[in-house]
């Protein structure tokens, strides 16, 4: 790649628009320019907070650094979407939601396997690996939509009710991401140690010596990155109902799509790395991963946040939402349970993504 294509320049270059977005906010530039430039902000944020986690995770070891990856993993979602909910916009932090788990399922996963089906004629993972997720995300979907099949197949559902049984969905979904832990970083860790070795050992075996001030300069780097997201997420949060009208967007649309393209950009850039490495069992648990980490942990506490806040955020969705949930669960499955893919796989997941994408644009809601 050529050096002024490089990823790390990028990230460097992207970051003038954290002084951008702050003269578009006090020179009053007007709400588009501070929408535009805060949420090109976020990007290289997002991507400096994914690579000080991912280095700070492989420095702790698997343990500590699975923690790490389980709390600062979405770390940019929460953020966004935690401040989303103080100012009332649940809708936006529903759809968020779902749109987070459509861009790992569909878009992470789809990149990954079309980048290292590019390279190599066929991948291999463990298919073990994508039935447990694939299973734990089925009833992570299956629970997420409940509360609204409750209300459409229903005559009168009083909101009292679907608030608690939210709340009691949220605790289970809570309790079982902390059970997903102890299962993959304690019983049964062996099964998410493929490739995980290897990837420790090449970016460590030059650096052994100087584990700990790396340590100390990736946490630095991981706690102003925090603190940048959360002040350019407060920019970007004051002006997206505005800017977004003004644009001829729907909440829908800028929750499922636009937010988690400007959020996870490092969640892409991740999983086509390790893809092109033919890592493609890191590649499936960190595509994968990361939604149970929305489905099981980003949601449940964002209802669970949401009632402290006095805010009504509850499990009800968008009817649509609950659909295209139903359909990057079961083509992701499908695609993901033989243990195998290759470039085709890809196209037909970014397809999915594609065509659910089109179709949220166009939804009136």
């Amino acid at each position: 790649m050529p050096q002024f294509l490089s990823l790390p320049l990028l990230k460097l270059l992207l970051l003038v628009f954290i002084p951008l977005s702050i003269a578009a906010k006090w020179l009053d530039w007007g709400t588009l320019a501070v929408f535009l430039t805060s949420a090109l902000a976020i990007v290289p944020l997002s991507l400096w907070l994914g690579t000080a986690t991912e280095k700070v995770a492989i420095v702790t070891g698997p343990s500590v650094g699975g923690l790490v990856n389980a709390i600062f993993g979405n770390a940019t979602v929460l953020i966004i979407t935690l401040i989303a909910l103080r100012e009332g916009l649940v809708d936006l932090v529903k759809a968020s939601i779902t749109g987070s788990i459509l861009s790992d399922l569909l878009l992470f996963l789809g990149a990954g396997m079309l980048a290292g089906g590019l390279r190599y004629k066929e991948l291999e993972f463990q298919p073990i690996l994508a039935r447990v997720n694939g299973s734990s995300m089925t009833l992570a979907a299956c629970a997420i939509a409940l509360p609204t099949m409750v209300i459409y197949t229903s005559n009168v559902v009083d909101a009292i009710a679907i608030t608690n049984l939210s709340i009691i969905v949220a605790t289970v979904l809570a309790i079982v991401y902390g059970l997903t832990l102890l299962f993959s970083l304690k019983t049964h860790s062996y099964l998410y140690d493929v490739g995980l070795a290897d990837e420790e050992n090449s970016d460590l075996s030059d650096t052994d010596k100087a584990k700990m001030p790396s340590l100390k300069v990736w946490l630095s780097v991981l706690l102003v990155s925090t603190v940048a997201v959360a002040y350019e997420s407060e920019l970007f949060v004051e002006v997206v109902e505005s800017a977004i009208q003004g644009l001829g967007l729907t909440p829908l649309f800028t929750g499922v799509i636009l937010l988690p393209l400007i959020s996870d950009v490092s969640g892409v850039v991740t999983v086509v790395r390790l893809a092109l490495k033919n890592k493609m069992d890191l590649t499936v648990s960190v595509a994968m991963g990361d939604s149970l980490l929305i489905s099981l942990f980003v949601a449940p506490c964002l209802v669970l946040v949401g009632q402290l806040m006095g805010q009504d955020m509850d499990l009800n969705f968008n009817p649509f939402e609950v659909v295209a949930l139903a359909v990057a669960v079961t083509v992701s499955n499908l695609i993901s349970f033989s243990g195998r893919s290759n470039w085709l796989n890809g196209i037909l997941l970014l397809a999915t993504y594609i065509i659910l994408g089109v179709a949220f644009y166009y939804h009136p809601a």
